[in-house]
This record gives structure tokens, sequence and C-alpha cells, in this order.
């Protein structure tokens, strides 16, 4: 295990396994979900090719945020694999969607299969057309029990995607359920678990969308991203996921260094 904190040492992670990616400064994102995105993309360009260029060969583990502007950001910069690099993305948005679905109808959330896609921000969306209970769809479940399983979707998707900031709220900082979304992640990879998460990861054509990482479940273990599941979408998500997608160009786009700094990854 290293901690390294010195700019002068960056090429002394190039022997890590993995190397979670934390930089940030949460106050930026108070009154803005994309407040901190000049402050992490900043700090990502001092130490993304350094430690590649040093021969680097683990997985990039990232939550700062824009998570998926970060992480698009270390593959642009680096040409590294994009399999290596993994968000954290809509992971922890997951399972809050997954605890919101619980108080609905009853059921462990340990028990529901449900996503959050899209964008780690305001724009990310559940994807409640491919949400199951023990392998039967929402949907059905509701048209068979109305009583039980029928509730407000939109309701439930709000409060999935803002619940971090109920917990920045009380406390001012978001730190350990961040934490212990990133943790999930690197002990699917240090266990090669080959585990289905909710991860940013580069998007090669899933609904016609590429060039960019967002979220979508993903099959993780050592080698980093194995597989990537498209879900079956209704009209409304899917206009929502390119919605959501859009909106990290639109980030990208803030950028005037992008295309200066690009490596040729293509």
């Amino acid at each position: 295990t290293k901690i390294v904190n010195c700019y002068d040492h960056y090429e002394e992670l190039a022997c890590c396994d993995v190397i979670v990616n934390a930089a940030g400064k949460v106050a930026l994102a108070a009154g803005n979900r994309d407040g901190e995105l000049f402050f992490t993309t900043d700090a990502a360009r001092t130490f993304a090719k350094r430690i590649v260029d040093a021969g680097f060969d683990g997985i990039f583990v990232s939550i700062s945020n824009p998570c998926d502007v970060v992480c698009t950001e270390l593959w642009h910069l680096t040409g590294y694999d994009p399999k290596k690099i993994i968000g954290s993305g809509c992971g922890l948005d997951s399972a809050r969607l997954r605890t919101e679905i619980s108080k609905k109808v009853g059921v462990s959330p340990k028990s529901i299969d449900a996503y959050m896609i899209g964008e780690h921000g305001f724009s990310q969306l559940a994807a409640f057309k491919a949400a199951t209970i023990a392998g039967k769809s929402l949907n059905e479940l509701q048209a068979e029990n109305p009583d039980k399983y029928a509730f407000d979707h939109m309701e439930v998707e709000e409060l999935a995607r803002k619940g971090g900031y109920v917990t920045y709220q009380g406390k001012q900082c978001t730190e350990y359920a961040v934490a212990n979304s990133a943790a999930r992640v690197c002990a699917a990879v240090l266990h090669n678990e080959h585990a289905v998460l909710s991860a940013s990861t580069l998007m090669t054509g899933q609904y016609g969308e590429e060039g960019i990482f967002t979220s979508l479940p993903c099959v993780i273990g050592a080698e980093g991203v194995e597989e990537v599941y498209t879900l079956d979408l209704s009209e409304y998500e899917l206009e929502g996921f390119h919605k959501s997608c859009q909106h990290i160009r639109d980030n990208i786009g803030q950028l005037d260094w992008w295309e200066a700094e690009a490596y040729d990854a293509k």
C-alpha cells in the first residue's frame, strides 16, 4: 500500500495494483453538482499521464466529480486501456435507488435488481423498465398487486438522485458513502469477483453513444470492466440517457485545454 501526496513522486504509484483518484473540493459542489469541474480536471492533469508513462498497468478507480468527465479525461490524456479506468459513477446512486424502492414495496434492497444509469449527477436516471424482484419486472408486479407494488417512480428516482445532498445538508460532507462505493469497486477488482455494478465506463456504441464514460451495469473483475450490459429502456428512459450523455459532453466542452492536450487514443 502506498499513500503519495507529494507532486514530485507520482511516478512511484506505477507499481500499484489499484489507484483511487479522490481529488476534490466538496465545498465547490454545495450549490452545483458540477461545481468541482475545473478543480478536479486540473488535478488529474498533474498526475494521469505521469503515472501511465511510468509504466502503470493496474486499475484506476476514480471517485472525483464530475465522475464521468474525470474518467473520460484520464483516458483522453493517457490513451490508457479504458477497461482499466472505472468510475464509481452511479454505483452509490443505485444502492440508494434500491433502498427507496424497498421502502415503498417492503422487500429487502438486497433482493431488488435496479440501477441508476447515465451521468453521476442530476441528469442520471432510474432504469425502471428493467428493474426486477425475483425475476419479475416492477411493472409486472404492479399489475398483479398494485396495493403493494404501485408507487411514484419519479419520486423514488428523485430521492435516489439527490440522496447525497441530504447527507451534505446535515454534515457538510459525504465521504463515508462514496468511500464505501469506492471500496466496493476495489473489492470487485482485488478479489476478481466478476461483480455486476453500475459504474462509469467508456461507451463504445451502447444506445448509439461512444467516446465518453458514463454509467451502465458492468461486470468488474481483476482486469477491470469485463463486460457492459445494456438494459431494456423505455422511450422516456432512452431519451433521458441521451440527455445525460450530452450533459457530460457539455461539461467537457467547458475545458478549453481539452483538444490541445489530447492523447491520440483513437
